[in-house]
């Protein structure tokens, strides 16, 4: 798992009992978040990879893939990760890089999705949950779910109802990933139902 904030993704994946033996680590960017006590409060290990001037994006990259790769992870989930990674990543783990976004995308890709939505005035938002490659907010999509916009709404209104959304879709994108139930034809990805072939 990758995290640069508070984690409450990260939580919606800890309480989820088929997801949560599979959690082995819990990296961020930044020292001191609270996904990294959230990570010791459930016996995982934190670990903090932070950018330096010495690091540009290339070199970035690999330190963080070196230490997910040095610990055995195969399958990787973006909670709240503000870094953009370079290819070698996407290479090291081919379609099993997942993201969730708060907006439904391809629209208001970035980091201010939920402020941007409110902004533009739409009526409708949403959350996307979607495989990353090297484009920002740019992989195929796995899931989405729509999520009106009240006339009255601001970006401290909406939050909540887009976070509580994405707390039922990532760790669901997240259990098909885990049981090899994600068909990637190009653009599109087909949830396999039911249970994974033994």
């Amino acid at each position: 798992m990758l995290v640069s904030g508070s984690g409450t993704n990260l939580q919606a994946l800890f309480d989820d009992d088929a997801i949560a033996p599979h959690i082995a680590v819990v990296l961020s960017d930044r020292p001191g978040v609270a996904a990294l006590d959230r990570a010791a409060a459930h016996d995982v290990e934190a670990l903090v990879v932070a950018p330096t001037d010495q690091l540009d994006r290339a070199a970035y990259t690999d330190a963080v893939r070196d230490a997910l790769l040095e610990r055995g992870v195969d399958t990787v989930v973006l909670a709240g990760f503000m870094r953009v990674l370079g290819g070698s990543f996407f290479e090291a783990f081919p379609d099993r890089v997942v993201n969730v976004h708060p907006t439904l995308l391809p629209s208001f890709p970035g980091a201010h999705g939920v402020a941007d939505a409110v902004a533009w005035g739409v009526k409708v938002t949403g959350v996307t949950v979607h495989l990353v490659d090297e484009e920002v907010d740019h992989g195929p999509i796995v899931l989405q779910e729509a999520i009106e916009v009240r006339d009255d709404d601001d970006r401290n209104s909406l939050e909540p109802r887009v976070h509580a959304v994405e707390h039922r879709l990532l760790p669901a994108a997240v259990r098909a990933l885990l049981e090899d139930r994600l068909v990637v034809e190009g653009r599109r990805v087909r949830i396999i139902e039911g249970e994974p072939s033994p």
